[in-house]
């Protein structure tokens, strides 16, 4: 059957169309397949990369003469913030280096907020407390919320980041608005990156709040597929320019540098929110791992070593990233039932369905045996009020699982779609 539009198909053409794809699909199942693309993890493959750290570090002391098996050092030894600090484009004095989970960090920042209160505001507990959550989104961050009781607010996430006009509206009138989730290069799962306008706009808007933060997650900032290496925005800077320094604080960790579970975790902001964290930190640690940021630190030697290393992955992760848009362009183009991202970074392709579609497509694929993130994942309370949104993870399979997991995933869309339309 000729391509076109399945909304423009007689009765008697889409009853064809079904049936052709329920012997399709019936052919997959058949398969026996176990396929996943789920999580964005590193394939073993990558994690082979950083095997040079499993014999490091070749001294006990860093640049400063320390011992780092000893106890101290709270804000993590010089050197991995040094480098760290060049390739996030913020000063030295404004980040630190912790263990091995930026969301770790994220929860802790939320924990003293919520306990003892901002620098710039009274403690969260107690009070009505809402965030600004950009839709689709980053699933961690809002079973985060959810955990501690925040109420989540969705506005849109555009191509050029999170939708600022619908923010400042919000955190304007509202002092319960007390934050918003921003992952401003690569975004998950669509991609996108947050521009400098739309930045200068988060960091200047007047909010009803006057604690309110920026989470900024920039947990994909030297995650590139192509070689265009595109740099995140300096929010910090932005927010000095618009006189609210205290308002961004940002994450970034090596977990799909090197190993995902054993990495280093950073985090930036204000000098002064700097010193507030520490201040809390201390009560629950003396000093992060130091061993393990001064093994970074000699594996990397540089921020030009990280670079390289990422070039590394690139070469693991594009070709993934090529397989699945190349299946899903050459089965999906032209029936008008789903449109996806092409993301130049990040972890992962996200792909909008036929509304109303999307649990089904999920259903199928399990039954047919591929794995998916559940429907309505990247929405707080994993509701997606229109049914559309999946999320595809290519990273950790090998490329022929990616070839087959995509072609079920298509096949799914194209049943799920004349299902619904025939209904």
């Amino acid at each position: 059957m000729t391509v076109r539009a399945l909304s423009t198909l007689s009765a008697d053409e889409l009853d064809e169309f079904l049936a052709a794809q329920r012997t399709a699909y019936d052919t997959l199942v058949a398969r026996g397949l176990s396929l996943d693309l789920t999580r964005g993890k590193p394939s073993s493959a990558q994690l082979d990369l950083s095997d040079g750290l499993l014999g490091l570090p070749s001294t006990t002391k860093d640049a400063s003469g320390t011992d780092v098996r000893n106890y101290g050092g709270l804000a993590g030894i010089t050197e991995i913030r040094s480098l760290f600090a060049e390739l996030l484009n913020i000063d030295l004095e404004q980040i630190v280096a912790q263990g091995n989970s930026s969301l770790a960090l994220m929860r802790e920042v939320l924990t003293f907020l919520m306990l003892k209160g901002a620098i710039d505001g009274a403690p969260w507990a107690g009070q009505k407390v809402k965030f600004l959550c950009p839709v689709p989104g980053y699933d961690r961050h809002f079973a985060l919320l959810e955990w501690l009781g925040i109420e989540m607010i969705p506005i849109p996430m555009n191509a050029d980041g999170p939708d600022a006009d619908a923010a400042a509206s919000l955190a304007a009138n509202d002092p319960a608005i007390k934050g918003i989730w921003v992952v401003p290069t690569y975004a998950n799962p669509t991609g996108d990156v947050t521009s400098v306008e739309v930045a200068t706009k988060l960091v200047s808007m007047p909010t009803a709040a006057p604690d309110f933060k920026i989470f900024w997650d920039n947990a994909y900032a030297l995650h590139h597929l192509t070689s265009a290496e595109t740099k995140s925005a300096d929010v910090i800077s932005l927010a000095n320019v618009a006189g609210n320094p205290h308002r961004p604080i940002m994450f970034a960790s090596t977990s799909k540098i090197t190993y995902a579970g054993a990495g280093v975790a950073f985090l930036a902001t204000s000098k002064e929110q700097i010193a507030w964290y520490a201040d809390n930190l201390g009560f629950g640690t003396i000093g992060p791992d130091k061993v393990n940021q001064l093994r970074h630190v000699e594996f990397f030697k540089d921020a030009a070593g990280v670079r390289a290393h990422m070039g590394k992955h690139r070469e693991l992760l594009a070709p993934k990233f090529a397989e699945l848009s190349r299946i899903l362009d050459e089965r999906l183009t032209g029936y008008d039932v789903a449109t996806w991202t092409n993301p130049a970074g990040g972890y992962f392709i996200s792909l909008n369905v036929l509304d109303g579609t999307a649990s089904r497509v999920i259903e199928l694929a399990k039954a047919a045996g591929v794995a998916l993130t559940p429907a309505g994942s990247a929405f707080p309370l994993k509701f997606d009020p229109n049914d559309r949104n999946i999320r595809l993870a290519p990273s950790l399979p090998p490329i022929a699982e990616v070839t087959g997991a995509a072609e079920v995933v298509a096949t799914c869309v194209l049943l799920a779609a004349a299902e619904k339309l025939s209904s």
